[in-house]
Order: C-alpha cells, then structure tokens, then sequence
C-alpha cells in the first residue's frame, strides 16, 4: 500500500475524547501550526493507571496576549486573576447566579471501527454545563459523544438527575439537555444570554475543571474574535479568544460579561509550549443559532455552506485577465460541489462580487464592527439550512445575480459520524466498511494523516463526493478461513467494482452480492487488485465465519 510522506511543517492531529485521557484535537490547517484541545475531564478510576496525553510537536507563533503559568501536567496553577465565586461585587461588576451552572456526568461507549459489530469498553468523563430558558441545559457536544447515559448535578447538591440529550451540533460542538425530575429545577434561574463582547471586554469563565470538585471561577478579556477552526467538527464558524483559563472539565460551562450576562461556551483551548493561557468561546450567535434551528425543526439541522472552494483575488493582473473593474472586489470560484444547489447555477472562474448585498473584498472578508473585517462565510453561518441567498457573481465581464438555496455540508470521507454505529457488511470473511476520519483514526492512530494510504488521504483532502449518497468502501480487513486463503494481507483497501459494475456505497455494494447469482464473485480493488471467490462456497463459509467470531449478523442494521 502507498503511504503518506511525512511533511516538512507539523501541523496538528484531531482526536476523539480517548479513554481515559484528554480529548485532543487538531486547529484547521489554515491557524498557526498548534495542538487544540477540548477539555472535557475524563473521570479517573482507582487502581487503573490513567495515561499521559501525548501532545504533537509543534511551533506556533508567540502570542501577544497576557499569560498566565498552566501546570504541565493539566492541574491548575495558581491564578492571579482567579475570583471567588462567593462574592457578590467586586469593582462594579455585577457576579452572574452561579447556581445555573451545572457538573455534567457521561459515560461513553465509543464504536469499534476493527469490529464494527459491537462497542468498546464504556468509560466516564465529567464536563460542566448551565440552565437556561424552557427546562433545558447547555453543554458541549464533545461532552455527550457517544453518549449511553448523561446525569447532571447542581451546585450545593449531592444529588446527580439522569438528562436527556435533545439534540447534538456536531458542527458548533454544542448540545441541548433536559432533566424530567421537577427537583432539579427548583430554586434555578436560567442564564440570560448578552450580546457578541468586544475586544478587551471582560469575560469570567464558570465550570467544573480538573483540580477539585467544587465549582472554578477564573477572569480574563476578549483577546480575538475571528473566524475559528471548530475542532471537535472541523468546521469554522466565528468564534471568541479569550486569555482566562479554561482547561479539563470546563468544555460547556458559561463565559459571562461584567454585567453577568452569557457571552459564549468554553469549549478549546491551545497548548503548546510557546502558547500560555488561550481559551476559546462559542459566542452568542452561535449559540443563538443552534437554539433557535432547534425550535424551528424540531432538531438540529446544522450551519449550511457555500459548496465551493475559492481563491482571493489580491494580484492586479488575475483581476484584469478576468475583466474586474478599478472598483470591483471579489473572491475567484475554483470549484463547485457537484451535490450542493451552487452548482447548478455558478460555475467555475466566477468571481463572487458579494453575498446578501455585503461586498466581498478581494481577500474573502467582509466588514464587521468598527475596525474590525471577518471571512465571509461568517455570513453564510448567519443563515439557516434551507435559506435562500443573494449572490451577485462576475462572468464573462457581466455581472449576474442569483437566488441560491442553501444547504448544509456533506463530505466524501465525513469528519464525523455523529452518534452512529459504523456500517458494514462481511462475506466469505472480507469486512467491507466506509471510511470516516473516526475510521482513519481508530485504524492509523492521532497521525493517521501521516500513516494512513496516499489515496485515501487524497480523497479526504480534495475529492469531492459525484452524488448524495457516494462512500468510499474498503475491505476493513479479511477474517481468516479456508476459503479466502491467500487474501489474509488485504487490509483498508478501496472496493472499486463489483463483477463489473462500480460500487457507488456500502448498502449497493450488499445488495449485489446478496442477489448475486453468477457462478463467482469478483470484487476490483484499489492498484488494479482483484479478488474473486465462489458464490455458493462464499455464501456457505459466511455462516461458519460468523459463527466462529461470535458476530451477531452479516451486515449493519441500517444495511438490512
């Protein structure tokens, strides 16, 4: 099998929350080189050694904001800029209700992407979370990953409530809880939400992290707002960072403004050895956004996109070979995902001139507050699945404008799973699944980017899926038997075809098999490899195989 080589400039690793350890994840390939970690705190248990979380190498640039000394070793150090949480004013600002935050109890079952027929080893993680309007409960959703059971504790309280998940934002990395026992929300007010802060307003970020058990308050300001990698999803939507510390246990605990409003979620934070005391915040919008599209759908249906990749639009002479104008601004179209609405009306060498009637600058911002620009997609965000857009694009030297409905992202290898058991189907021996970066990463390890095949990488990277319903397939591995001697090395190879015909996803390629009635069965891998077995001996030995590995069927639920 081909391999990846190894790149010159490190960049980081996006993990799953790894029993027992930190969850850590990887910033979007355009930020600094660094390591971004989502702070849930997995729950240590007595006489099991927990692990040492072993972050990638890597060398961002020094920021310039305040900084503030983190142990090494995860605890918290000693914070100049820690306050009480028992006071109620200091310096005129006004202490938000600390009895709305909440400690948010998970146990885990992650999926076995080697097996995909049953589950790990549960595990337990512990994060933070707060009551807001309607009976309900915010935290992240890198909290409730592959949740089997959720509880919730109040402040004071030795009393943990059983929660129900109501819905999950993979992409925002938020989620919405509920509790059924009326106790629980006796004597709660709900946090009221504030407005997007400014740079250098105060913010004082509330939770549950690692260092104790009782509730953790600690100050800082708005460093940055900007368009940020959202690592748990890996996407990018607008984002705060701030210099107060947030570490294990915080994800989902509130940032309040000085006037005791909530301005955002805790939910990342960067380490590396050159960076000190940066958190991120989901802000209001966001969260605005996610509550609301719950309300509307009944669930969440997530952020839509543009479904085109674009290039800027800096250089003089690329802007004159296209006929821009003195006065024209816009971003180049490279091209189009051939599964979004976009590409029936826009066409590759467009020039996006603006997006709702807000100009685009040759740089992909637009303008935001007072001195301050932001990506453009930050308005595409604003919008909701479904919604329609007005885009003025230049072709040609015409200008033209077009009503575009949008739609949310859907990628060839998907970044995430969300919730689901991994598909797959076995016959004669061969476990057929789908790839996923969950799939890369169980298999290849936190750089599957590095040792995963060259062919995969690519088609995770640039390829685009042709219709809706497109997977890559592979053979995961081949389960030992005599009738598939000589095949025992195949592992995490692509499926291309199936007796001539090309194998569009995993439920096409079950249902050829199952209905096969030709004499053999032949399968056309990756490197012009072919695998080819008797379709009776195939269908027999699939039964004593199953038999033999204690496997409860021959395909996924959602195949059958």
């Amino acid at each position: 099998m081909g391999r990846a080589r190894k790149r010159k400039t490190p960049t980081p690793e996006t993990l799953d929350i790894p029993p027992p350890q930190n969850d850590t994840v990887s910033s979007n390939p355009t930020t600094q080189p660094s390591t971004l970690t989502t702070t849930n705190n997995p729950i240590r248990r007595r006489g099991r050694p927990k692990k040492t979380p072993q972050p990638s190498e890597t060398n961002p640039s020094p920021s310039p904001t305040r900084h503030i000394e983190i142990e090494s070793n995860g605890n918290n150090a000693v914070e100049p800029n820690s306050v009480d949480s028992d006071y109620d004013n200091v310096g005129g600002r006004v202490v938000p209700s600390m009895e709305a935050v909440v400690k948010v109890f998970c146990v885990h079952t992650d999926p076995n992407f080697s097996l995909p027929w049953q589950r790990k080893r549960q595990y337990s993680s512990s994060s933070s979370g707060f009551v807001i309007g309607g009976r309900r409960v915010l935290t992240n959703a890198h909290s409730v990953e592959h949740f089997t059971q959720v509880k919730v504790k109040k402040r004071g309280s030795d009393t943990k409530y059983v929660a129900t998940v109501l819905a999950v934002g993979t992409e925002c990395d938020i989620a919405l809880l509920t509790v059924a026992d009326d106790e629980f929300w006796e004597g709660v007010s709900p946090v009221e939400f504030g407005d997007l802060p400014t740079l250098q307003d105060a913010v004082t970020v509330v939770g549950y992290p690692i260092g104790g058990d009782t509730i953790s308050v600690t100050s800082g300001v708005v460093s940055r707002i900007e368009i940020l990698s959202y690592v748990h999803g890996s996407t990018e939507l607008v984002g705060l960072q701030i210099d107060a510390a947030i570490n294990s246990g915080n994800s989902g605990g509130p940032a309040f403004n000085d006037r005791g409003a909530c301005v955002g979620i805790a939910f990342q934070s960067l380490k590396h050895d050159d960076a000190e005391n940066i958190g991120y915040v989901i802000p209001t919008p966001v969260i605005r956004h996610f509550i609301q599209d719950y309300e509307k759908n009944g669930g969440y249906t997530g952020f839509p996109i543009l479904g085109i990749e674009w290039q800027k639009m800096e250089n003089p002479d690329l802007r004159m070979s296209v006929g821009m104008k003195s006065n024209q601004k816009g971003v180049r179209i490279k091209r189009i995902d051939p599964t979004a609405p976009e590409f029936k009306v826009l066409k590759a060498s467009d020039i996006i001139l603006s997006f709702d009637g807000v100009d685009i600058a040759n740089d992909g911002t637009v303008p935001f507050r007072h001195g301050e620009r932001i990506g453009f997609s930050y308005l595409v965000s604003q919008k909701y699945t479904g919604d329609n857009a007005a885009i003025t694009v230049l072709r040609n030297s015409e200008t033209l404008k077009f009503d575009i409905k949008l739609a949310s992202n859907r990628k060839l290898i998907p970044v995430h799973i969300k919730g689901r058991p991994p598909s797959y189907y076995i016959i004669a021996g061969f476990v057929f699944t789908t790839v996923s970066v969950p799939y890369l990463r169980s298999e290849y390890g936190n750089s599957y980017d590095l040792e995963a095949p060259v062919k995969l990488l690519d088609k995770l990277l640039h390829e685009m899926p042709q219709s809706p319903d497109e997977q890559i397939v592979v053979v995961s591995q081949v389960l030992v038997a005599d009738i598939n001697i000589g095949y025992e090395d195949i592992v995490n190879t692509q499926v291309h075809a199936f007796n001539g015909q090309p194998v569009k996803n995993l439920k096409n390629l079950a249902s050829m098999v199952e209905n096969c009635t030709a004499e053999f069965l032949k399968f056309d891998l990756e490197y012009q490899q072919i695998v080819v077995l008797q379709t009776k001996k195939a269908k027999a030995a699939t039964v004593d195989i199953l038999r033999t590995h204690c496997i409860p069927s021959a395909m996924s639920d959602d195949l059958k």
